[in-house]
């Protein structure tokens, strides 16, 4: 059923994103076609499906939400065109494909990503206009903003990058995962939640289920770096150990691991309890735990 659920999110998003989206017949066709390529080439739609479903459980219907949804989802894939650029983690292969800087090159990569970024406040804006609340719109942007930048998404990868220099130890690991990868997840349920008007109470448990929910998802991704497979995964295996990251399997070791992703995957469950039907994130969490991809 939660397959069934998040395979139906997927298709609604999919089928926006694209509508999204500018076609090719304009002067800027190579950015343009460089975004699509990124944009609609795969991927779980984790965190646009989070937002939707948040959204759901705080009243809302789906399809109301679907701009903030796919403007998010646009966020997350210009962070992983710019993830992978030879000046931050030199990537090849991104879900099963080449990163955008291979497919075309680094300046078109670049500017692909910032086109992404840009639209999807636009999209946002443009929503918010004719939002029924739109004061919630309103809310939502400004978190899913304050969660991208500085003080989310954008800060996290900073620390990332001292980390891999040299210029922060350990100690501050958990603290850069729930920034980078945290934070878009915090964006996801919380944006859901305001873009719904919430409660204070349904917002704080989001919030909650999005940090432990994170740092289990980085937690197996790292393993997952080291023990999984490349066709699996769709992006190249190994690269933390060449890059001599500091990532959890090398501050806790595999079974370490497995023990805080099991505690974290509990968390998340038990911060989702009070809302009204929580089986689909309670499952996704399970799921998510024991990936291989």
């Amino acid at each position: 059923m939660f397959k069934q659920q998040l395979a139906e999110y997927a298709r609604l998003i999919e089928a926006a994103l694209d509508k999204f989206l500018p076609d090719s017949s304009m002067p800027q066709k190579r950015v343009v076609d460089a975004a699509r390529y990124s944009l609609l080439g795969g991927g779980k739609r984790l965190r646009p499906a989070l937002l939707l479903e948040f959204y759901q459980l705080c009243g809302g219907r789906a399809d109301e939400a679907l701009p903030f949804a796919c403007a998010l989802e646009m966020i997350h894939t210009y962070s992983l065109i710019h993830d992978d650029l030879p000046c931050m983690d030199d990537d090849d292969l991104r879900r099963g494909r080449a990163t955008c800087h291979k497919a075309f090159d680094e300046w078109t990569a670049v500017l692909a990503g910032d086109a992404l970024l840009n639209r999807a406040y636009e999209v946002m804006a443009d929503a918010a206009i004719d939002f029924p609340r739109p004061q919630d719109a309103v809310r939502a942007m400004n978190h899913i903003a304050h969660c991208a930048g500085l003080y989310g998404m954008v800060g996290g990868q900073t620390m990332d990058l001292q980390m891999e220099a040299g210029r922060l130890g350990a100690d501050n690991l958990e603290q850069m995962v729930s920034l980078k990868t945290g934070a878009l997840l915090s964006a996801a349920c919380v944006g859901g939640c305001l873009l719904a008007g919430a409660s204070q109470e349904q917002c704080q448990a989001a919030e909650q289920y999005a940090r432990s929910f994170g740092l289990a998802f980085q937690i197996r991704d790292d393993v997952l770096d080291a023990e999984g497979s490349e066709q699996e995964l769709g992006k190249t295996i190994g690269s933390d150990e060449k890059d001599g990251k500091t990532t959890y399997l090398t501050v806790c070791g595999p079974e370490e691991c497995r023990r805080r992703i099991d505690a974290l995957t509990q968390e998340a469950l038990q911060a989702v309890q009070s809302f009204p039907d929580s089986a689909f994130l309670c499952e996704l969490a399970w799921w998510l735990a024991d990936r291989t991809s």
